[in-house]
């Protein structure tokens, strides 16, 4: 459970083949009025030397909002990896991929900023954030 009221993984994540470095600029899947996000950081990543930071499904970010709503350009809030066109192997030894890489916004309790997640989110995701698997249209 999360006591702190801080935006948190619903349980322990499985470690999944990482798709998206620091610097990569992603599309917003939600109608929070965000359209393009920079990855400034990835939440819980481990480091190595000389290694770019990078982040898998299910993964909390740190974007900023390169385009969309004026009032939303440039601020910087955490958002969570839905999709990655990165193929990753699932525990039943199946490998999956997606159509394209998608991130939506999340509040920093971990809600979704917007009402709807545009397209299909994974299952790991769904299983990480359930909170997020309810506003979306289908589950991979």
């Amino acid at each position: 459970k999360n006591t702190k009221g801080k935006a948190k993984p619903a349980k322990v994540k499985l470690r999944l083949t990482r798709a998206i470095p620091v610097g990569a600029q992603l599309p917003c899947v939600d109608n929070s009025g965000a359209k393009v996000l920079n990855v400034i950081s990835v939440y819980f990543g481990g480091g190595r030397l000389n290694r770019l930071p990078s982040a898998s499904i299910g993964d909390l970010m740190l974007v900023s909002v390169r385009q969309g709503k004026p009032d939303l350009k440039k601020k910087v809030m955490p958002s969570v990896l839905l999709r990655q066109r990165k193929m990753w192997r699932r525990t039943n030894g199946v490998s999956v991929y997606c159509e394209d890489n998608g991130s939506c916004i999340i509040t920093p309790k971990g809600q979704l900023k917007g009402s709807v997640i545009n397209g299909p989110i994974t299952k790991e995701c769904s299983e990480l954030w359930p909170n997020l698997s309810n506003k979306a249209s289908a589950v991979l």
